[in-house]
């Protein structure tokens, strides 16, 4: 039971954490690109890249890596704005949503994994 309130408490941070970069992302740029999402996805990718490979301990990893990045990272908001790029013809946009956010997220898990590796070493 206490599994799901840390991944409650995590996910609700993690979904609020996200509302606050989307709006900031917002205030720089105003796009068709959903430019929050993409960063939402990389940032969260590098983050859980870097606790996966650091943090040893069950109860933190579920209240950190599937809470609040659970929450934090947005592959259905990302889901729903290529497929409503795509509808409202600027399918060049959902192309690069796609490549962008799939590459840069993996690319940025993979560099935070390895950045985690050498910080616990």
């Amino acid at each position: 039971m206490w599994s799901l309130v840390l991944i409650g408490l995590g996910g609700a941070a993690g979904a609020v954490l996200r509302y606050l970069v989307n709006l900031w992302s917002l205030t720089w740029y105003a796009g068709p690109f959903p430019l929050g999402t993409l960063l939402v996805n990389v940032a969260g990718s590098l983050l859980i890249g870097i606790g996966w490979s650091t943090i040893g301990n069950d109860t933190t990893r579920l209240l950190l890596l599937t809470g609040l990045l659970g929450g934090f990272t947005t592959f259905s908001s990302f889901s729903l704005e290529t497929v409503r790029l795509w509808e409202d013809g600027q399918m060049t946009l959902a192309l690069w949503n796609i490549l962008l956010n799939n590459l840069s997220a993996i690319l940025a898990c993979m560099a935070g994994y390895w950045i985690g590796k050498m910080l616990h070493a």
